[in-house]
């Protein structure tokens, strides 16, 4: 009982010299007017005194209570005990920091999501990682073997084998080569060169490249309309890097027709346009074409030398370039992807031009 007695006081401690003080204050100035004798003031005192101990022996049992409620509450909210905000109650002279408490647990619970998302993506990632790679090694050990087992010497396949375990080389090297610009770039490794360039030059280049690509699958890579005196900002090796991959695509899922590449000039920005009469993608597919190692058609990809990372770094590329990635498709009639740069004002190219 004394121990208790004890342990309830000591969770008065705080407030108990404000309370002598106060009673102190209280009988000295009252008490010396109303008790003439030494005698009646001592008694007073011890009154007082017994008063203010019976008072702060329940203030500290009204302490402990709440102390140990908030001991709880964090404990369960460590344990992950609560599933709403709303759970976490405590005394209404305790609102602030019953508020404060529910602001952290909605924190940590925010915390504790991203990091399961995280560890998901993660695992994903990693198993992803370890498909795409088994796929082209396994193919090049099969290759070789045969080829060692005797193969080597036969005219008929010799040749044939060594030119697929070549391919598949090359598949094995651009995925590394995406996988390394893919993590440079989310960890913002990737150092980007910004200047202002002509566009109509930069992508004349880029299609004179690809053209005879897509040729030889009767798909006519062309311009359209192209301002020939635009100007505009952005990195051209990573932007050469995003139409590179826009337009293989274009090519990969196209058995004939068109891919046309546009800009119109707008305010403050020129939009870039790359549009095919391809296969299109699905609604369901849409909105996952950007995840790393996800494809519309995996065969055809892997196919086609495909590490599904190629439209993955295309928006991370954009949008280290402040603007967004926005796709039209609908399946069967082709699709468009399209995009902002921020465009020279005309006076800054006419000064440029002058220099």
């Amino acid at each position: 009982m004394l121990n208790k007695i004890r342990e309830n006081l000591n969770y008065a401690r705080p407030y108990s010299i404000h309370t002598l003080v106060f009673s102190m204050v209280l009988l000295i100035t009252y008490g010396l007017a109303r008790f003439p004798s030494l005698h009646e003031f001592l008694i007073a005192l011890l009154l007082i005194s017994l008063f203010s101990g019976i008072y702060l022996y329940f203030l500290g049992c009204r302490t402990k209570k709440e102390y140990n409620n908030i001991i709880s509450i964090i404990d369960n909210i460590r344990k992950n005990k609560f599933e709403t905000p709303d759970e976490i109650k405590l005394n209404e002279s305790l609102f602030a920091l019953e508020d404060s408490i529910r602001s952290m647990f909605f924190r940590t619970q925010t915390d504790i999501r991203k990091l399961e998302k995280l560890q998901q993506v993660r695992t994903e990632f990693l198993g992803n990682v370890s498909h795409e790679l088994r796929t082209p090694i396994f193919a090049i050990q099969g290759f070789l073997e045969t080829l060692y087992n005797g193969a080597i010497d036969d005219p008929k396949v010799n040749h044939s084998f060594l030119k697929k375990a070549i391919l598949h080389t090359n598949n094995l090297n651009n995925l590394l080569n995406d996988l390394i610009d893919i993590s440079r770039i989310e960890s913002g490794d990737m150092g980007m060169s910004f200047q202002y360039f002509n566009i109509y030059n930069f992508l004349e280049g880029i299609v004179n490249e690809f053209k005879s690509v897509a040729e030889k699958k009767n798909i006519m890579l062309r311009m359209g309309k192209i301002p020939r005196d635009l100007s505009l900002y952005g990195d051209a090796a990573r932007l050469r890097q995003v139409f590179t991959n826009l337009i293989q695509n274009a090519i990969k899922y196209s058995e004939r027709g068109i891919i046309e590449i546009i800009v119109e000039e707008e305010e403050n920005f020129g939009k870039i346009s790359v549009k095919d009469t391809g296969i299109g993608i699905s609604e369901q597919d849409l909105g996952r074409i950007f995840e790393r190692f996800y494809r519309v058609d995996k065969g055809r990809s892997r196919a086609a030398g495909g590490t599904g990372l190629g439209l993955a770094i295309v928006k991370h590329i954009i949008e280290a370039h402040k603007s967004k990635v926005e796709v039209k498709s609908k399946l069967g009639f082709g699709t468009e992807f399209s995009f902002r740069l921020k465009k020279i004002k005309k006076e800054e190219n006419l000064e440029l031009f002058n220099h």
